[in-house]
């Protein structure tokens, strides 16, 4: 996403290919020849990178001759080719690359040495290194900037490398104000910026809007590969607001735009917001695709960003299916002190889940520690959902006394944002704690609540594991089962299901709520009322009433 902080000087014809003629005649050539040649080679290379054509652009800079140049000629193909690095390749060597570029177009193009210092920021950021961040845009501030909405993102964004994030999210506004407002004639990479500075500051209206518009312009005055830049910005936004049938379908469309432009690296991330969405959405078959498509750019690449939201998919889809020890272990490192740490604009939106899965799966300690960090970082106000899930996560940890209150106080939270999905976990959750007090009465009006949540915002999993909730509680509102599968009481059924699927006793316990006992007698009855001798014989048994019944 190197054009997102970009203010190199602009090719002529952002929409062109980088094909146009450059060659010289055949006669011999006067060293100022050469040297013109050269540099009209490294325009063509980059006005092909920016219509999306990375061959095409390294086939011109090898041609270009640019290794014995002057630093100024030298400094512009190192740009170029830092920036195709950012585009598909290890983000740490194009990290390298581009301080390069800066240095030596330092004395000679103050404009496009501070693109370079920004887009080395970004690599910085895709890799996690939030030294590098700061290292990158330290020396960026070294070059003047007349732009005072420039000058606030990176005074915003270096407040928050140093965990200033209270001070820079005031910078980082300032810096998105009026971005995508009508009438406003910011280009794209301006536009995008701003996007950046608002999902920073967690204003997800003002990041949507920015975004929003920057894909408007980029699809209608190019260059063509911000395309897929401001899509993965906005759904990435989308996502953030709880909105995920409309993050889906950008994150489809950039992901398509970003393959056909040569941008793997932002189709990882494109991935991994598809693997976030499908993990809401219930398909554990399109979380485990996704995340296995970002995580196979990511490992090489070193994009730490896109390795974390991957990892943080396949744990949400854990708990949709009450795999609780698989959630804990998969974001304990994420989220925990350690050196496989997740990224640090990641890590913290992903502790709600952790704390979900350790709390119940007697990891206290562990919680406990990752809510006091998430208690730090959600009062700078960086995330408008964090207060609500910061008072959830409080009850997972509190005992019966306290625990109500704290739910109610993070019901009233989620009534002043969007987002049914995080309502609908907190209803569930609240749901499934009044069960566990013998409140059947209040958990179904919870329950259902949280049902209506999830239906209401396509979180089918979830949904499905409201149901069963609902049926432990004696909802006869809920669908009873048919055929064969009668023979059994709900509680049995979702029993008998958790062990077709391979999960202890312990493990069963764990995912409904009940102690270890409680699965033990249950399952007894079903080996007797079935027939069954084994599991194995149970989950044969299972899957076949469950086909009769679907097609009967």
């Amino acid at each position: 996403m190197t054009a997102v902080y970009g203010l190199g000087r602009r090719a002529r014809s952002p929409q062109g290919t980088g094909t146009e003629p450059v060659e010289a005649p055949r006669a011999a050539r006067t060293a100022a020849d050469a040297g013109a040649l050269t540099v009209r080679l490294i325009d063509a290379a980059d006005r092909a990178r920016l219509a999306g054509l990375p061959d095409r652009a390294r086939e011109l800079l090898a041609r270009a001759g640019h290794e014995t140049a002057a630093d100024a000629v030298r400094g512009a193909a190192q740009l170029v080719i830092g920036q195709l690095a950012l585009q598909d390749g290890p983000a740490a060597d194009a990290r390298e690359v581009l301080l390069l570029a800066a240095e030596l177009l330092g004395a000679v193009d103050g404009r496009r040495a501070l693109a370079a210092r920004l887009a080395a920021m970004e690599a910085a950021w895709a890799t996690g290194d939030a030294a590098a961040c700061r290292e990158a845009l330290d020396h960026a501030r070294e070059q003047p900037e007349p732009d005072q909405r420039l000058a606030a993102f990176r005074a915003g964004m270096s407040s928050v490398m140093d965990g200033r994030l209270d001070r820079g999210r005031h910078q980082l506004r300032e810096a998105a104000t009026a971005a995508g407002a009508a009438g406003t004639p910011d280009g794209p990479e301006a536009l995008l910026r701003a996007g950046g500075a608002a999902l920073v500051a967690g204003d997800l209206v003002a990041a949507c809007r920015a975004n929003s518009r920057a894909l408007a312009v980029a699809r209608a005055r190019g260059p063509r590969i911000l395309v897929a830049q401001a899509l993965e910005r906005l759904a990435y936004g989308e996502l953030r607001a709880g909105r995920h049938a409309r993050a889906r379908a950008h994150a489809e469309d950039g992901l398509r735009t970003a393959l056909g432009t040569g941008q793997r690296n932002l189709a990882a991330h494109h991935h991994a917001i598809l693997a976030l969405v499908a993990s809401v959405e219930g398909s554990r078959a399109a979380v485990a695709e996704h995340a296995s498509a970002a995580e196979s750019v990511a490992a090489p690449h070193g994009l730490a960003q896109a390795a974390t939201l991957s990892q943080w998919a396949r744990a949400r889809a854990d708990l949709a299916h009450g795999r609780l020890p698989e959630a804990a272990a998969r974001l304990g490192p994420l989220v925990c002190a350690g050196p496989r740490r997740g990224h640090f604009a990641v890590r913290m939106l992903a502790v709600p889940c952790f704390v979900e899965a350790a709390a119940r799966t007697g990891q206290e300690d562990a919680a406990r520690a990752a809510v006091a960090e998430f208690a730090r970082w959600a009062a700078q106000g960086a995330d408008p959902q964090a207060p609500a899930q910061l008072a959830r996560c409080r009850a997972l940890l509190t005992g019966p006394e306290a625990c109500e209150p704290l739910f109610t106080t993070a019901l009233a939270h989620h009534d002043q944002h969007t987002g049914d999905f995080e309502r609908g976990r907190t209803q569930l959750l609240y749901g499934t704690w009044l069960r566990r007090q013998r409140r059947p009465g209040e958990a179904r009006g919870r329950l259902r609540d949280a049902l209506v949540s999830f239906e209401r915002g396509g979180a089918h999993g979830w949904a499905a594991q409201t149901r069963a909730e609902l049926r432990a509680t004696g909802d006869a509102g809920q669908d009873r089962p048919h055929g064969e599968l009668a023979l059994l009481t709900p509680q049995q059924l979702r029993i008998a299901r958790c062990v077709a699927e391979g999960a202890t006793n312990r493990e069963v316990a764990l995912r409904l709520s009940v102690s270890p006992r409680t699965v033990d007698h249950h399952l007894r009855n079903v080996f007797a009322a079935l027939g069954v001798r084994s599991r194995v014989e149970l989950s044969r048994w299972l899957d076949r009433a469950e086909k009769t019944t679907a097609h009967p």
